[in-house]
This record gives structure tokens, sequence and C-alpha cells, in this order.
């Protein structure tokens, strides 16, 4: 199934594309990866062209687009660089927890700030003993007069260091209500005292960054709560769609432009007298890079769909986001070969695709929780 996209939609998604590409220059993405520099001038471009206002309602300052434009921009801003359109995503989909599970007063307050760019948002919820098991968190809150103190440490948060940056960090709040029952959601500021985030040494996704946070009596207010307290559980469960979804557009983006960077060499390298495309094994390779992106696309916006229409899509997210991110590791793998040395070379952009794309079984719900989660579907959850 394939959505048609209307003239508005489709001259959106040339201009996300040009418009990034003329900052995010081959050598300001190589900058970007080698000196794990955030992207602030192409996120500085998103912000004056309007993109994280444009998925939103006009009531709270957007533009009233939803989620097939979510899915247009990642998808473009990929095909860029998975990193860039990390950047992107991650503020988005945590923006759309704001206004999916916030208060009014919330919504009113942080979402036009985040379409003027003097906020940013991200989310944390891995621990080192919590990953799938997102009931093991031990990060607490207690009360404290009309506020909260938070303390514990999280780890493998996304973009959490970004300046101006808001994190939603998962806490406990009960430890009486079983271990989904307890957790209350926060919004806390990155420059909170208390709160130290510790960018950590990746394989890839350098830019945009990981980052280890410690939160070390972080005192917050009443109304940082997003939500209702103890029902943390039921947020993540509302919003995962989304961030699961605009992670699977992103390797859509990406392996399409893996898969053009490897056609492209095998067009144009030649060996023993003709281009190295025309030797079946080659060929073969690249017949198969493409079907599986056409496939994970189809995959993607199928997802997006049925969602639009307001639709429960969790079969057809978890579907797209398991088959996208293991094709996209697949063809950066398959791409390696088709260019060689070439490919393994950091003069090059196939490595960077290689080393992101390895983290995209893992992110988000790795691949293993992805089919447990199918299967539980399907009526087989183990007793």
């Amino acid at each position: 199934m394939t959505i048609a996209f209307t003239t508005e939609q489709n001259l959106m998604r040339d201009s996300v594309r040009k418009m990034t590409q003329a900052i995010a220059t081959r050598d300001y993405l190589a900058a970007m990866d080698r000196e794990g520099r955030y992207p602030h001038e192409v996120y500085d471009a998103w912000v004056e062209a309007g993109m994280f206002a444009m998925p939103f309602p006009e009531a709270y300052g957007g533009l009233g687009g939803g989620i097939v434009e979510m899915a247009l921009i990642v998808d473009e801003l990929a095909y860029v660089n998975y990193d860039i359109a990390a950047a992107y995503a991650v503020v988005l989909y945590t923006s759309t927890t704001l206004l999916k599970c916030g208060s009014e007063e919330q919504k009113r307050h942080y979402l036009p700030r985040i379409f003027d760019g003097s906020v940013r948002m991200s989310v944390s919820i891995s621990e080192p003993q919590a990953g799938s098991d997102v009931g093991a968190i031990r990060t607490s809150a207690r009360r404290d007069g009309d506020g909260w103190v938070l303390n514990g440490r999280k780890v493998w948060a996304t973009a959490a260091g970004a300046r101006d940056n808001i994190i939603q960090v998962y806490a406990r709040t009960s430890s009486d209500r079983g271990p989904h029952g307890g957790l209350t959601v926060f919004l806390v500021p990155n420059d909170t005292p208390g709160v130290e985030c510790r960018k950590l040494d990746m394989l890839g996704r350098r830019g945009t960054g990981t980052y280890e946070i410690f939160l070390d009596d972080v005192r917050v207010p009443a109304d940082a709560v997003l939500g209702q307290v103890d029902h943390g559980w039921d947020i993540l469960m509302a919003c995962l769609q989304t961030e699961r979804l605009s992670t699977a557009a992103g390797y859509v983006g990406s392996g399409r432009k893996v898969f053009d960077l490897a056609l492209s060499y095998a067009r144009e390298r030649t060996q023993f007298g003709k281009p190295i495309g025309a030797f079946q094994a080659i060929g073969h390779m690249l017949a198969d890079m493409q079907t599986e992106q056409e496939a994970g696309s189809l995959l993607m916006w199928n997802a997006v769909e049925k969602m639009a229409r307001g639709e429960n899509a969790l079969r057809e997210v978890t579907m797209a986001k398991l088959f996208c991110s293991e094709a996209y590791v697949r063809a950066a793998n398959a791409g390696i070969q088709v260019m060689g040395a070439a490919g393994y070379s950091m003069e090059y952009e196939m490595q960077q695709h290689y080393r992101d794309a390895r983290s995209t079984t893992i992110g988000a719900g790795s691949s293993q929780m992805q089919r447990n989660l199918l299967a539980n579907l399907m009526g087989l959850k183990a007793r």
C-alpha cells in the first residue's frame, strides 16, 4: 500500500533535502562524525524553515501537518545522513509525547519554544540494569514539599547533552504498584543542578551523541510531571508507535542512500574492462539491496497510512521497525562489499553508514524484542 502524496508534501520533501544538503556537505558530515559535533547549523535552518512546527496542530503554533509529514521529513533527512535525521526525530517524537500526554499548560508553554528552537527535547528510559526490561528502572523520585527529588543513573540517551535540552526522565515513584505501575515521567532541563550528562564514545551516531546521565538530588517542581504520577508506563505505550515509526522512516531514507551510493560506484568502477556492476555477482547484490529497500519502504508507509487514519498500527509499526532496521544493516554491509577498500576507507561515506546502521537493530527496541512483540500479537505469548 502506498500513500499518494499531495503536491505540497512533495514540494516540502524536495525543499527539506535540498536545504539540508546545502549545509550538511560531505565535509560537514565528516567533521561532525570525526569531532562528535552536534549539527547546530542544520538544526537552526530547520527551525527557520518551520520543520519542527510542521506536524503539530495550529492551536499550539504548529503548521497543521501530521504523521505523514513527520515521516517524509525524517526519510529525507536520513537520506542525507542518519545521524542528522536522529537530531530531528528525537525532538519530534518526544514533542509528540508532550502533545499527547502533557497538560494544557505544558503544551502551551513548551511547544512554541520547541518550534522556535529555544528548547529541545529528548527522552531517557534505559539504565545499566533496565534496557528492554523497562520495569526494572531504579532511578527514583520522591516528593519533597511542592516538588520532587530525583536520584539515579541513566544510559544510552540520545542527544541528552544538547544545549537547551529538556529530558523526559522515566523514574520510579512507587514501589508497591508492580514493575510497570509505579513509573512517572519528569521534564528535567539538562542544566538543572545535580544533572550531569556525559557523552559516550560510540562506534557511530557521534554527532547527535549518546549520553550517560547522573541524577544527584535533582530538584524539580510539581509541574515537571508529564501526565499523571505513577502512569509513566501508559505514556510509554501511548507514544512508542510514533518513536518506532520515525526511526523506521530514518532506516528507509538511509537505506535508499546506501543503495544509491553502491549503484553509482558499481556503474563507475571498472575492472577487467567493464563496470563491476556488469558482473553477475555484483548485479545480484544490488538487485537484492533494491528489493529489500523497496519492501521496507512499503512496510513503513503502510504503517504511516494506518496511523494517519487514527488506527492502532502496533503490528504494522513493529514489522516496519524490525524489517527496515535489518535491511539497512544488510545494505550497509553489502555496500562495503561492492565498494571494496573504498567503502572501508574513512574518505568515503559508506563506512559511516556501516557504523551508524549497526545501532538500528538495538535502539528503540531491539530486533529480538520486536519479534517477541509480533509473536505476542499472534497469541503466542510465553506463559
